[in-house]
Order: structure tokens, then sequence, then C-alpha cells
């Protein structure tokens, strides 16, 4: 019985100690779970937020699906928001072809760049330049209005087509102050550079308004962003300091033509304007572009905007832009391609993206009028814009055929006027008016369809790539909006010291108004489409840190151009552009 015992007791110690043994296992087991799993975690917290920041999250786990394919068509809501899904062209069509997948929509993400700015240089422009005439605007009031408008229509159209389109206002933010962060920091340090040997001065107290006013601009917006929402009044109350920005600018000159005032002490001179030959410091030198009174000096004035400036900010994109020199002659300084059998080349690939916009875009400028596609304007712009209407969410089909049915009669009914009352050699003289307004509204929606279709594309990238895409907007979207500023100031800055004001004034004066006119509109349209309730902001640190780095490179050149008697230098340019690498490595890095 006692040996019973003792063996019992033995097999209980046994069991006690095997179960410590595998209690210990189970706790190792459990520790190092946790350990791998917490690890896991850390490793995808880096892409949780960005995953999040997302339209489409959960097509990185496809959870239940056997692909992203079958996830994105069984989730109509993970799309990139364009005409076209790019989402089910990646992952469906192009699933056992990725390589070809990502050469397509580069080829379509360039293409949407050049449509954008083309768009800008060979249509809207030549409306804004055409309004202008009718309405016989001031050429100071177009200067500082319909001018910046057609400079900045990539940029403004880009930030409300991620705003309204694509309902995605960090893209929207991103763009536009990431695209002027580029070119006061870029575009200016560039300038700077080329000019730098010619020791010539810009003139300033135009250069003092302009920042100053830009400081303004940003200061405002960072409340906007602190307060984390805007009303219809305050998103007003943003746009209205443009208006003061261009009340300061033409006051000037209004009111010494219309009443002989001069109040040169107030306020600076508009920064579109020619100069004779002397310092720039001397009034008695400047030839404002608005005729005087007096004829006293001046013996030659200027009553209206050079051709070359309505499209200096997309001139890398037209083939039609030239620079006047003061003896008239044209300067041609985007020549693409000298070759003619390269130029017809480029013409014929050209094609597929001019016809469309041709179609139904009305141009009646003497050069490029053409009663055939007159008539097809006035036939298709009609049905475009019903056709547009219709893509909108919760359009009943019995309104998509009333609305399709009206556009076709009115489209029919204009297609034979202008059959029967146009000439085939010359532009029509009657309402021409009503013939240059449907080419700016018709602009105007080509420039929202590719700016949504940019926007969309980006979105895809953001999506494909796991990154967010305001850092896309901020960086791609900025460089491509941006490049023809890029190598039109550069150029017009080159060729004298009269071009050195002008592409340095439309370095900061073009970023005020995409901020203001730009950002303010779409501020305007989401916090009227919320009302009464305000439009909220979710502004991540990126935005934050792209308004800090923009005021640093303001006050960065306030502070070195006077201290050098407003001579732009290297110094100033190397500055510039250590700034701007600075922001890019501050961004990617908050990005991984």
């Amino acid at each position: 019985m006692k040996r019973a015992c003792e063996v019992t007791g033995d097999l209980a110690h046994v069991a006690e100690t095997a179960n410590r043994h595998d209690h210990s296992i189970y706790g190792r087991r459990i520790l190092q779970s946790t350990i791998e799993s917490s690890d896991e975690k850390a490793v995808s917290d880096s892409k949780g937020s960005i995953r999040d920041s997302i339209n489409c999250p959960g097509i990185y786990r496809h959870e239940g699906f056997n692909s992203k394919c079958d996830y994105i068509r069984a989730n109509p809501d993970c799309n990139s928001a364009g005409f076209l899904n790019y989402l089910v062209f990646f992952y469906c069509y192009c699933s056992k072809f990725q390589a070809l997948g990502y050469v397509v929509l580069a080829i379509l993400l360039v293409c949407a760049f050049y449509l954008l700015g083309s768009t800008a240089s060979d249509y809207f422009c030549c409306c804004l330049e055409k309004l202008s005439k009718l309405l016989k605007f001031p050429p100071t009031v177009s200067g500082v209005t319909l001018l910046p408008l057609g400079n900045g229509a990539p940029d403004v159209f880009s930030g409300i087509a991620a705003f309204v389109g694509q309902n995605s206002g960090d893209v929207g933010f991103s763009s536009v102050l990431g695209g002027a962060l580029f070119v006061t920091c870029i575009v200016v340090g560039v300038v700077s550079f080329f000019v730098a040997d010619k020791n010539l001065q810009i003139d300033k107290k135009c250069f003092i308004r302009d920042v100053g006013f830009f400081l303004v601009a940003i200061f405002s917006l960072c409340i906007i962003m602190a307060v984390g929402e805007v009303s219809v009044v305050g998103a007003l109350a943003f746009v209205s300091i443009y208006f003061l920005y261009v009340f300061c600018v033409a006051a000037k000159e209004l009111l010494r033509k219309q009443w002989g005032w001069n109040l040169w002490s107030l306020l600076p001179e508009s920064p579109v304007r020619r100069y004779r030959e002397g310092n720039i410091e001397d009034e008695s030198n400047y030839i404002p572009l608005i005729q005087l009174e007096s004829d006293e000096v001046v013996t030659h004035l200027v009553d209206e905007l050079p051709h070359w400036a309505w499209s200096t900010n997309v001139a890398i994109y037209s083939l039609e832009t030239v620079l006047e020199t003061e003896d008239d002659r044209p300067i041609h300084y985007c020549n693409c391609c000298s070759s003619f059998y390269c130029s017809k080349l480029l013409s014929i690939f050209e094609l597929p993206l001019v016809i469309p916009r041709r179609l139904t875009i009305p141009i009646v400028n003497e050069g490029r009028w053409s009663k055939g596609y007159a008539v097809s304007s006035a036939c298709l712009a009609p049905i475009l814009l019903a056709f547009l209407w219709s893509s909108q969410e919760g359009v009943t089909p019995a309104a998509k055929l009333v609305v399709y049915f009206l556009s076709c009669s009115v489209g029919v009914v204009l297609s034979l006027y202008t059959l029967m009352y146009t000439q085939t050699d010359h532009p029509p003289e009657r309402f021409l008016l009503a013939w240059v307004s449907g080419g700016f509204l018709m602009s105007i929606v080509w420039f929202y369809i590719i700016a949504n279709e940019l926007v969309a594309l980006l979105t895809t990238l953001g999506i494909i790539f796991e990154l967010r895409p305001s850092l896309l907007a901020f960086t791609i979207l900025a460089w491509g909006n941006s490049l023809g500023d890029l190598v039109s100031n550069t150029t017009i800055a080159k060729t004298n010291e009269h071009g050195v004001q002008i592409a340095m004034s439309g370095c900061y004066a073009g970023p005020i108004f995409n901020t203001l006119i730009g950002l303010g509109i779409s501020l305007l349209l989401k916090s009227w489409s919320e009302k009464p309730a305000p439009y909220m902001i979710t502004a991540d640190g990126n935005l934050y840190l792209s308004l800090g780095f923009l005021m640093l490179s303001l006050v960065w050149s306030l502070f070195v151009l006077p201290r050098n008697d407003m001579r732009p230098s290297r110094f100033l340019g190397f500055g510039l552009v250590i700034i701007y690498l600075t922001f890019l490595a501050l961004g990617a890095t908050a990005a991984l």
C-alpha cells in the first residue's frame, strides 16, 4: 500500500512537472505570438494610415475574394471616379501583364497633362483674349483678372475637379499648394540663376505688394485649416482677398486714366507693362499699357496686352506661341521639332487628342476659322453638355431622354444657322460675343473633363503604389501643371530686362490667383453643397508642411532681394532650391 502511494505520488509529481512544462511551452508560444503580432502591427502601421486615406482600402487583402479584380468588380464604390475605371483596367485586363498596365497609365497621365495645357494655350486663352477686346477691358484689369485665369487654368480646374468631381479635398489643396511652392522656389530660383550675371533690377513696390498679399493668403488658409471647417461666408471672405489685390493693382492706372490722378506714391505699377531703356526705378521710364491723357514724353503707347502674354504659363504645350520684340519681330520660343517630317509625325499622333476638342469648341480667330468645325461645334457642344449632365448620379432615365432630345434639337438648330449665315473665308461678325462666350464655356467643360481624369489617374496610381493621392498631387500633379511656368518664365526672362520683370511678377501673381481663386472657388462650391452645415476640412501634416515652407520661401525672397538692391542673384536661387529640396525630403520621409 505504501509502495502504491509512493508510485502514485511520483506519478502526480511527474504529471505536475509535465503540466508546468506544458504551460511554460504554451506561455512561450503566446509570448512569441504576441511579439510577432506586435512586429507585424509595427510594420503595417506605416501603411495603415495610408490605406485608410485611400478610397479602396480593402483591395489589398481582398478577403473573401480570389483576386483584387474580383474585389473591385464586387464593390462598385471601389473605383477611380473617372469616366474610365482605371482600377478595373489595371487589375483585371492587365493582371497578367502589369508592366503593360504601368506603361499605359503613364502614357495616359502624360496625355492628360498635355491636354490640360494645350486646352489652355490653344483654346481658353484665345477666348479670353477675344473677350478682353470685345468687352473693352483695360489692359491692367485684364492683366490681373482674365490673364491669370488663362495662365492658371490647369491648376484651378485640377483643384476644382479634385474637390467637386472626386471629393478629394486633400488632392485639391496639395495640387495648388505644391504648384505654388514649385513656382516660388524652383521657377524663381532658375530665373535668378539665368539673370544673375545681367545685374538687372525688378520693381520693388510691385514685388513687395505681391509677396505681401501672398503671405496674407497663406495666413488666411492656415486659419481655415486650423479651424477645420469653412462656411459659405468664410469661403467668400477668402476669395475677396484676391479682389482687394486686383483693386490695389488696377486702381492707380484706372484713376490716372479717368481723372489724371497720380497715385504712384501709394500703389505700385501693374506687372504687365513695357519699359523704355533706362533705370527700372526711374518713374519716367515706365510706359504703362493704358494710354494717358497727356502726350508728354511718351511717343508710343500700347493699348492692349501682347498676344504672347495670354499663354505664357502654358507655352510649352502650344506650337503657336511667340514672343514680340521691340521691333515687333516674333520669336518662336516653343519649337518642339524643327524637322518637317518630325513635325508631320507629331501632328499625326496629335490628331486623336485635337479632333474631339476642335469638334466641340468654337474658335472665331481669324487665322484658325473653319466653317466645317464651326458647324460641328454648334451641333455637338450641346450634346456633350447633355452627356456630362446625364453622367451624374441620381439622374433618372426619363430625365436623360428629355435632356438628350433637347440638346439634339438645339444642336441641329445652331448648326443649321451656322451653315446658312457664316462665311468660309472669315469668322462671323454678327453675334461675335455669343461665339466667343460659347468657346469660353466649352473650354471650361473640357478643362473639367480632363482635370477629372487627371485626378482619377493620380488616385489610381496612389492605390496601386499604396501612396497617399495628396503626395502624388504635391509632386506629379504640381510638377506637370507648373512645367509650363518653368519653361516660359525662364525664356521670357532671358529676352531682355523687361522680360525679367514680367517673369518675376508672373511667378507670384499666378500662384496668388491659383490659391485665392482656385482654392477659394473650390471651398465655396463645397461649402455651398454642404450648407447649412460647414464643409469639414481634414488636413494632414503635409499640408501644414507645404504652407510652412511656402511662407519660408516668400520670407527668404523678401529678405534677400531688397538687400541685393532688387537684383536676382545666385544666392537667392540657391536658397530657394535648397528650401524646395528640403520640403521634398521631409514630405517623402513622412510618407514612408
